[in-house]
């Protein structure tokens, strides 16, 4: 395995922190500039790792390549840096938020459409309460889970907002409204908030939907303003040719052959099923979840859709972990999850023209005392199809939106109070790998 000198060392002959990749001098409030601050969405990374890649190893209007794009990151960081940003997800949150975060809407246009959805919706709360809840119950799928997750009163108001927001016919503005709605349905539920895996909380306080609405678009008002107004005007005004955003597979990039300059993405974990637990509510409302194990199932490596066939995974590493873990149902679990990420690197050597790189940001795990070496196989992997291996960076983990602990013996997400917890992730690594 060829890699580059410029890799940090240690005298023990490990990889070092680079503590330039940490960023821990920045707040919340400095990782959520613009429009990053739309929507909560879990383990995305922060925009100054996406930023420094794509600045580092890119040129101005090269195609940057994202295909687990999840909130935009990469793509938002592509655009305002004049690059050409493609992204896909096959989450339809992720394409939702996507979409809106990389849309620039003219500013008095906006505010105008806020202004009006603010006092019809006033109108419809205050007046005719049951006419207007009568009629929006076509908008809102009859769906177990929805009664799971929120009280009856809840429920109806957000039924009210989500009817009206239908009604708006600028797809813009609508897909904003829609995501400020996505991003309410958290605190407006009995999904305990301190926490970001799906348990309830009987004890929850009810926030009023309106307030929480109408106070969640003027941020966003304000952050597209500020998008607006940063963005370069010839990719404002050719928006759709600079960016292009899909729902679709990671193994199925919209993208030609050896087109691709740069890809830049964070791979869900080897326990993504628990990604696709978090994005239940929002895909509860827009009709996007049938049940959640059917769900689950369009997710890389999930756990149910686990086939019994020995399926090759080009790492010696990985075999060796499979094998410690012997006949268990964790061990089926990460050979899928192997062989699923192998052919997702083989779509991403198909779209990098020669020298194009793929910088891939991945930490490591840990389940019943055993080491997950995720950063391993995937080097192993990548150079089995002709990568070269330029760099390996080790960066300390500062903030990323998961649980920070998990069960040694069963890898879920714990409490810190929990026995003999583990920390998660409390560092990760950045592949940068080239198509020779």
């Amino acid at each position: 395995m060829k890699i580059s000198t410029i890799i940090k060392i240690n005298k023990q002959g490990r990889l070092r922190v680079d503590k330039s990749w940490a960023y821990a001098d920045k707040s919340n409030h400095d990782t959520s500039y613009l429009t990053h601050n739309f929507y909560s969405y879990p383990a995305k990374f922060i925009p100054q790792v996406a930023a420094r890649l794509i600045l580092e190893n890119s040129k101005t209007d090269d195609i940057v390549i994202d295909p687990f794009m999840g909130s935009g990151t990469t793509i938002v960081e592509a655009l305002l840096n004049k690059r050409v940003g493609i992204g896909c997800d096959i989450n339809f949150v992720a394409y939702l938020v996507t979409k809106t975060k990389t849309t620039p809407i003219n500013t008095k246009l906006l505010d105008k459409e806020i202004l009006r959805i603010q006092l019809d919706l006033e109108n419809r709360m205050n007046g005719k309460y049951n006419y207007y809840l009568s009629h929006s119950h076509r908008f809102v799928p009859e769906h177990e889970r929805i009664e799971y997750w929120f009280r009856k009163k809840q429920k109806e108001k957000l039924a009210i907002i989500f009817a009206r927001i239908h009604q708006v016919k600028n797809i813009k503005v609508r897909n904003l409204f829609f995501v400020a709605f996505a991003q309410i349905l958290k605190i407006c539920s009995i999904w305990l908030q301190s926490s970001v895996k799906p348990q309830r909380d009987f004890t929850k306080s009810d926030f009023d939907p309106l307030t929480m609405f109408l106070s969640r678009v003027k941020i966003m008002s304000k952050r597209n303003k500020e998008f607006f107004e940063k963005l370069d005007p010839e990719i404002h005004k050719r928006i759709n040719d600079f960016r292009k955003v899909s729902r679709n597979d990671a193994r199925q990039i919209p993208c030609s052959n050896n087109t691709a300059s740069l890809i830049v993405t964070s791979p869900p974990y080897v326990t993504s099923y628990e990604y696709a637990d978090l994005h239940q509510l929002p895909s509860l409302w827009f009709s996007k979840m049938k049940d959640i194990n059917t769900f689950r199932k369009n997710f890389i490596g999930s756990v149910f859709k686990i086939e019994t066939k020995q399926v090759k995974i080009h790492s010696s590493t990985g075999e060796k972990i499979i094998e410690k873990l012997g006949g268990k149902k964790k061990a089926k679990e990460i050979r899928k999850y192997y062989y699923e990420m192998f052919d997702c690197f083989k779509e991403m050597k198909r779209v990098l023209k020669k020298n194009g790189k793929a910088c891939i940001v991945i930490g490591d795990t840990h389940y019943r005392n055993i080491d997950i070496l995720n950063h391993t196989v995937f080097i192993e992997q990548m150079t089995s199809m002709g990568f070269e291996i330029e760099n390996v960076i080790m960066r300390k983990v500062t903030s990323k939106m998961l649980p920070t602990y998990r069960d040694p013996k069963n890898g879920r997400f714990a409490k810190t109070t929990s026995k003999n917890i583990k920390l998660v992730h409390p560092k990760e690594y950045i592949i940068i790998a080239k198509k020779k």
